[in-house]
């Protein structure tokens, strides 16, 4: 699935700002950074995994990764900027999706992207375009931008 994304996402996001909600194991994150993202701002809110976040970007030596350790939700609620890609993966068994997409209209650049997964098949509201989308046995993934107002 990374690198079906990868390819969606054109395989260099040189000085992109990029944002991995929900971070997890930072597979997506620390791949962006690797690509050449101007910056990647992951969010963790499970402290033990947000300890295991901080030590992997130190092994790596990326000097384009920030780290919060906060809720995701909270998080987009925030201003911090606006981003060129955002990263979504919350818990499946959430209803984190519907509540999200309306809050990172407000962070999003105009011509930005978000990539999402989710556990079932999921439809943005008319906010929002599909791009690409595919599953991967339980796993829905999807590229979404912003409809043009």
């Amino acid at each position: 699935m990374r690198e079906t994304l990868f390819n969606w996402l054109g395989q260099t996001l040189h000085g992109k700002r990029c944002l991995d909600l929900f971070a997890g194991s930072g597979a997506l994150g620390f791949e962006a950074a690797s690509r050449g993202a101007e910056q990647v701002l992951m969010v963790e809110n499970n402290r033990v995994v947000y300890r295991s976040l901080q030590a992997n970007a130190g092994k790596f030596g990326l000097g384009n990764v920030a780290l919060r350790c906060e809720d995701g939700l909270k998080f987009a609620r925030q201003d911090h900027g606006v981003f060129d890609v955002i990263f979504l993966d919350p818990p499946f068994k959430s209803d984190y999706l519907p509540q999200l997409l309306p809050l990172l209209e407000n962070i999003l650049t105009h011509d930005g992207k978000v990539y999402l997964e989710s556990g079932t098949a999921f439809e943005p509201d008319a906010a929002w375009r599909v791009v690409r989308r595919a599953n991967a046995g339980a796993v829905h993934y999807q590229l979404l931008e912003r409809e043009p107002a």
